[in-house]
């Protein structure tokens, strides 16, 4: 089933047809694994995700919806299903704004998990810290994401994946002066194309960015501008379908072997193989911010089974959807250890969440953490994909990015003993 706004999921569908031959498939892990539907009072947890132009976020809370649907029909949480209460914000701070009150004032949420949105982030941050709610996101893109006391994501968002990408240009593809194309927004634009800047600038290189107006962005023109700065090496910082049609009007003017091409993470999706042409085999380089989507570790094998059993067939198996699943089942993970009778309770939660200290999965290159902090990151170590016919290939396995960004990320883990 599809998230829409105003629906209820987890709860009806675990008492619902879906049970059934689905949850006999041995592959398929949530939750306790009993095999029987939750019942009893349902906890709430809120979701919100940005779905209109410049792009669709919902990846994330599809398949967070998807693992607690799965939970649900599996014991649910101390026996009692999930509520997952789930907003598309449309990129409008005034409505981000609206449906984060209706979730965590009116309807009492205990988290949010799997949110997904250029915009939610930076409206709702101060509001969450508020209300002492936390927020596990999946698809976090604004920099008030990553410097807030009260939102984590299993995400890495633009400017670390922006950097992985512009270290992969510079070392393996002899990239000089990089040109990154990126969103007018707020707080995402020019926060990670301006870190890209700075990488370039730490290396002795040249760096520019190119930003697009988000409410109509015209990628000939962002290419020509690209063009126009003297970059050798261009990286499209965009959500997928806008750098499909950035790399469709490169293809027009056959730039394909004039510039080195690298990507952040929207493009690592499997459905951009078959949206490019073949023009595009062996020239297009991806961060992803998470491992392979065919990796063969157990979460994510469970992921693919959780989305083939609860979510639709077009719901898209990309990076954020891994997120939101990862982001899914580490909340699940957290309240399962938590005392049953606390388990509703936000303040309990928030803190069982604050003291996450290193969960660890196939999918994330190093520790999941979480703790008392005004910035986390805890995800910022990638690989690299090489886009091909039929699918990516990866040319390089986890790696750390270079920035001083990180800096004090890298302290806290080291306190904490997670490297």
């Amino acid at each position: 089933m599809k998230i829409n706004n105003n629906k209820i999921y987890g709860y009806l569908l675990a008492i619902g047809t879906v049970m059934g031959a689905n949850l006999a498939q041995a592959d398929v892990s949530c939750g306790q694994n009993t095999g029987k539907a939750a019942s009893g009072d349902a906890i709430k947890v809120g979701g919100i995700h940005g779905n209109a132009a410049p792009g669709d976020f919902s990846a994330a809370t599809d398949a967070a919806a998807a693992y607690f649907n799965c939970v649900n029909a599996n014991g649910g949480i101390h026996g009692r299903p999930i509520e997952y209460l789930v907003e598309n914000d449309q990129w409008n701070p005034e409505l981000a704004a609206q449906v984060a009150s209706k979730l965590v004032e009116d309807e009492g949420v205990v988290a949010m998990v799997g949110n997904g949105s250029f915009v939610e982030m930076s409206v709702n941050a101060p509001q969450y810290a508020r209300n002492n709610i936390m927020s596990m996101a999946g698809a976090c893109a604004a920099s008030e994401c990553f410097e807030s006391s009260n939102i984590v994501s299993t995400n890495q968002g633009p400017l670390a994946s922006s950097i992985g990408a512009a270290m992969y240009a510079v070392e393996e593809l002899g990239a000089t002066n990089i040109a990154c194309i990126g969103l007018a927004i707020p707080s995402v634009g020019n926060w990670s194309c301006g870190a890209v800047e700075r990488y370039m600038t730490s290396k002795n290189l040249q760096g520019s960015s190119v930003l697009l107006n988000p409410t109509a962005p015209d990628v000939n023109s962002g290419l020509l501008e690209a063009v126009a700065s003297g970059a050798d090496s261009i990286l499209i910082n965009l959500p997928a379908g806008l750098a499909i049609a950035f790399l469709n009007s490169a293809q027009e003017q056959d730039f394909g072997d004039v510039y080195s091409w690298t990507s952040s993470t929207p493009l690592y999706d499997a459905s951009v193989p078959g949206a490019l042409d073949e023009y595009w085999t062996d020239k297009v380089f991806v961060n992803a911010e998470l491992t392979t989507l065919d990796g063969q570790g157990p979460d994510n094998q469970n992921w693919l089974a959780v989305m083939d059993a609860f979510a639709n067939p077009e719901d898209p198996r990309d990076t954020f959807s891994q997120s939101g699943y990862l982001s899914a089942r580490f909340f699940v993970d957290t309240l399962q250890a938590m005392p049953a009778d606390k388990i509703d309770d936000r303040n309990a939660v928030t803190a069982a969440i604050k003291d996450i200290k290193g969960y660890r999965s196939d999918l994330i290159c190093g520790a999941y953490y979480v703790g008392e902090a005004k910035r986390h990151m805890p995800n910022h170590a990638g690989i690299m994909v090489v886009l091909k016919d039929d699918g990516f290939e990866k040319v390089r396995d986890c790696y750390e990015y270079e920035s001083p960004y990180f800096a004090e990320l890298i302290e806290t883990e080291k306190s904490l003993k997670l490297r």
